[in-house]
């Protein structure tokens, strides 16, 4: 009896096992099956939002390549949907400014019994990076009208930036004791800064880090965005504008020219990012 009562338990758990399979299975066809198509609904929503020309969103996120016609710069931006036709922008930027009348004088110089190449920038006093903080909008002029279309905005806004004077350095050969030196502009140099007969090349990249300035300031952006990324999920872009930066003091860069507080340029970037 023993024997029999063992035997039909482990049938009775046989045929459980296998009804919970028959079970299991096909809701996991089903599953997968509803997922496919949950996805191939949520593309067709993105083909038809950019068929009907909107950026339909909550948020944004972007980095961007900036260049100028005075110097270079890299942002991080972050938007939030408003409106169907209205983004509100925050973004931080860091960049540099450089004079147009800057130009490179290459150098060759003998060091352990090595030619080293170098170079310099003739009179420049400082290198001047900003950092800048700023809010503003982006308004959609013109939606896509298809999924390979592009959408144009308008951005507009600015904020607080902070201007930065890194002392520039020299290596020179200092005529009165013949050693190698880094040297700084000052009054009290000014004739060894500006002889090219005794000039080696820059100083080190990071010499001078410590001694940075720090001068407040403003700044202004208008923008146009080219918007041609795919699906609305993805921010592709390239954007074309001006900006206007004011400063409380003028900022020396470039000697034997004239220092300037206000700073206007142009500029154009690609701008990549995403959306949700």
């Amino acid at each position: 009896m023993e024997v029999k009562k063992v035997f039909l338990v482990i049938l009775m758990i046989k045929a459980f096992s296998l009804s919970a399979q028959q079970k299991s299975a096909p809701e996991t066809v089903s599953q997968r099956m509803q997922k496919k198509a949950e996805k191939k609904e949520k593309i067709n929503q993105l083909i038809r939002q950019e068929e009907e020309g909107a950026l339909i969103f909550q948020k944004q996120s972007a980095f961007g390549i900036k260049l100028n016609t005075d110097g270079w710069g890299l942002f991080y931006e972050k938007g939030k949907y408003k409106t169907i036709t209205k983004t509100n922008l925050w973004w931080l930027e860091f960049g540099e400014h450089k004079n147009k009348k800057e130009e490179r004088v290459p150098t060759l110089t003998a060091s352990s019994g090595f030619i080293v190449v170098s170079n310099y920038i003739y009179g420049k006093q400082n290198n001047f990076y900003h950092f800048n903080i700023g809010l503003g909008q982006q308004k959609l002029i013109g939606g896509k009208g298809n999924k390979n279309g592009v959408a144009v905005s308008a951005i507009y806004g600015g904020g607080l930036s902070i201007g930065m004077l890194k002392p520039y350095y020299l290596e020179i050969q200092n005529p009165s004791n013949g050693q190698r030196e880094q040297i700084r502009y000052t009054k009290a140099n000014e004739n060894l800064f500006l002889d090219p007969t005794i000039i080696l090349g820059k100083g080190g990249l990071f010499k001078g880090i410590n001694e940075i300035e720090y001068v407040p300031g403003f700044h202004a952006r208008t923008a146009l965005r080219f918007d041609y990324g795919r699906y609305n999920e993805v921010l592709s872009a390239i954007e074309v504008g001006l900006k206007a930066e004011y400063y409380t003091k003028k900022m020396p860069v470039l000697l034997l020219n004239e220092d300037k507080q206000f700073f206007f340029n142009a500029y154009a970037s690609i701008v990549f990012g995403k959306r949700k």
